[in-house]
This record gives structure tokens, C-alpha cells and sequence, in this order.
């Protein structure tokens, strides 16, 4: 795998993830811990998140075969669910986050699972290893990749939220949104592409 294709992957990664999003999650629940203390529960949270990321690519190959998926159906089912992620990014919804009591801190969720971690990324890192078994090495460096962007954007939540503003906060949500629908639209026709050329065999 080449350098750019490791930097594709971790792109799509980096958008699933999607830590501009998360940041105003980020700020409502770290609101009452004090800098230090806000430092270590982001970097706390983003190990843990990483973690399970890294269990679900690792043995997420297993779970297809366990399942009898065939890697196209696990493809078109990425595509779909990467483009209703996609949505809810583009047209975001008014409703509350987290039901957690106010000054609770964080403890795996809601931060790592399903935050950072949430369903759309483990689908993903089970899709990526599934189709191309062999370059898992490549497929975890560009994981660590998006997740070392994510831990810095998730550490600096307050000041980007204080420099962007809300506004803008929503601006660059709705960018990676639209940016993650066109990979989303990919996959799909990706996986509809080799099913159409099975069905022709």
C-alpha cells in the first residue's frame, strides 16, 4: 500500500470518527473538570477508544466468517450506514447528547463508546480489515493516524470551540459531512460493482 492510499484511509477514518463533532460532546462533559484534570480523561478516553477500534479491525474478519457475510454485502451495508452518518453530520439534530448527571465524569461512555468509538467507526475499521486482510499493518497505522488527529483536535475542544465559535463549529461538521457522503456513495457503488461482476461469472 502506498503512502497516499494510507493517507486515504486515514481520512475516511478521521471523518467517521468525526472529531469536530464530538468536541461540543467533549465540552458539556468536561465542563466542570478543571484543565488538568480534562487532559487526562481526553487522553484517557481516546486510548480506550482506540483500543476497542483496534479489537473490532483485529477480529472483525473473524466475526464476518462466524456470520457468512460475503465482503460485498459487508460493503454496500458500510456504504449505507456511512451515508445516513453522513447525514445526521450534514443536517444535525437539535436533541441532547447524553442523559449523564450533571459534573459526572466520563468513564468509557460517553466519550470513547460511542463517541469516539461508535458504530459507524467500528463498522469501518471491520469493513477495511475484512476486504483487504493482508494490509491490516498499513489499515492500524492509518487508524493511529485519524486517531492521533482526533486526540489532538478532542484536547484543544475549548479553545477551537472558543475560536470557531458555534457557527463555525457546525460549518466544519457539515463540510466533513458532505465530504463523507461522496465516500460513502463510493463504497456503495463499489460493493454493488462486485457484486454485479459475481452475478456475471
Amino acid at each position: 500500500m502506498s503512502g497516499g492510499e494510507i493517507f486515504s484511509a486515514a481520512v475516511l477514518l478521521l471523518l467517521v470518527i468525526d472529531p469536530f463533532g464530538n468536541v461540543p460532546i467533549v465540552v458539556a462533559a468536561l465542563g466542570s473538570s478543571g484543565p488538568a484534570r480534562r487532559r487526562a480523561i481526553v487522553l484517557r478516553e481516546c486510548l480506550v477508544a482506540y483500543a476497542i477500534l483496534v479489537a473490532f479491525m483485529l477480529g472483525g474478519r473473524t466475526f464476518l466468517d462466524w456470520l457468512q457475510l460475503s465482503q460485498e454485502s459487508v460493503a454496500i451495508a458500510g456504504g449505507i450506514i456511512l451515508f445516513l452518518i453522513a447525514l445526521r453530520m450534514v443536517f444535525r439534530h437539535p436533541d441532547g447528547l447524553f442523559g449523564d448527571a450533571p459534573g459526572t465524569e466520563p468513564f468509557i461512555v460517553p466519550l470513547a463508546v460511542p463517541a469516539i468509538a461508535g458504530p459507524s467507526a467500528l463498522a469501518t475499521v471491520m469493513l477495511m480489515a475484512s476486504r483487504e486482510p493482508a494490509r491490516l499493518w498499513e489499515w492500524m497505522t492509518a487508524l493511529a493516524l485519524a486517531m492521533a488527529v482526533t486526540t489532538i483536535v478532542l484536547l484543544g475542544s475549548v479553545r477551537l470551540t472558543r475560536a470557531l465559535g458555534e457557527r463555525g463549529m457546525v460549518a466544519i461538521e457539515r463540510l466533513m459531512g458532505l465530504v463523507l457522503t461522496a465516500l460513502a456513495v463510493q463504497m456503495l457503488l463499489n460493493g454493488i460493482r462486485a457484486f454485479a461482476a459475481q452475478l456475471g461469472h
